[in-house]
């Protein structure tokens, strides 16, 4: 089968929400067939725009089963077959990990989805909004108390036009991951603040291992996913979040209603901060 074969067949197996045994002995064949790094890359990135254009009545447990099944056949893992994956890792205190951060942002040539707890060193932000005037599409998660932190560069990354999604729930989303043109993950404890760097004992790892950057991808779309929905139910808090000003000065502080399960529960996108839906 072709490329483009391929390609329909995917869309045949996601609108029937089933990846069959068939599918996948016909997927492993093809991939067998000495496929170019570059289809196979091209078939796993339309699997997950496939994924991101899931309808909201589909579940989103559904979309993902299909997604990881999917994943599991364009990443089989032959270590015998593949050069050994890139395995770097870096400490604090000091400059290391957030030199090796921003070396991956200005190496950065597509995508990059970051996942992190709180963003608060400009060095980081301004690598991070450099590489998307550049063309790099980016993702950004964080956690919603930390987004509206004093000295949080959340807001400033949204005005740069970048999509970010806030978590919506009372608990921390407390990942700390990116990931990289879908080719390389960097994860650890490593918050990206200045006090990391600092002050504080952390770590962080860079890779190229396919089977980690497999589940970190599924793990990303889940939250991009979940986050995009509305608060959950449950008595009313009241929190502060940033609207944009028409006039183009400061930005506004103005008080939003939601759920517990929602605290701090300021919805970003491109142009900046709105309250949640």
């Amino acid at each position: 089968m072709s490329p483009q074969d391929l390609q329909e067949r995917l869309a045949r197996t996601f609108e029937s929400r089933q990846f069959s045994r068939g599918d996948r002995q016909d997927f492993q064949k093809a991939l067998a067939e000495c496929m170019p790094d570059a289809d196979r890359r091209a078939l796993r990135h339309f699997a997950f725009e496939l994924a991101r254009s899931a309808p909201a009545d589909m579940g989103v447990g559904l979309v993902l089963g299909w997604l990881e099944d999917v994943v599991k056949v364009l990443d089989p893992g032959e270590p015998s077959k593949l050069p050994s994956p890139l395995a770097e890792a870096y400490f604090s205190p000091g400059e290391d990990c957030p030199r090796a951060i921003i070396r991956l942002m200005e190496n950065a040539r597509l995508t990059a989805d970051v996942c992190v707890f709180t963003i608060t060193d400009d060095r980081l932000s301004t690598a991070l909004i450099d590489a998307h005037h550049r063309g790099v599409s980016f993702r950004v998660i964080t956690d919603n108390d930390k987004a509206f932190d004093e000295g949080s560069d959340v807001d400033r990354i949204g005005r740069a036009g970048v999509p970010v999604r806030v978590d919506r729930t009372r608990f921390h989303m407390h990942h700390k991951f990116a990931i990289i043109d879908g080719e390389l993950l960097l994860s650890g404890s490593y918050n990206w603040t200045r006090g990391a760097s600092r002050d504080n004992e952390e770590n962080l790892i860079v890779t190229s291992d396919h089977r980690l950057l497999a589940a970190y991808k599924v793990a990303f779309e889940r939250l991009w996913v979940e986050l995009s929905g509305p608060p959950m139910e449950g008595p009313e808090t009241h929190i502060e979040v940033r609207v944009p000003d028409p006039s183009g000065s400061q930005p506004k502080r103005r008080r939003s209603t939601s759920s517990p399960r929602g605290v701090g529960k300021g919805r970003l996108s491109g142009g900046g901060a709105t309250s949640a839906p």
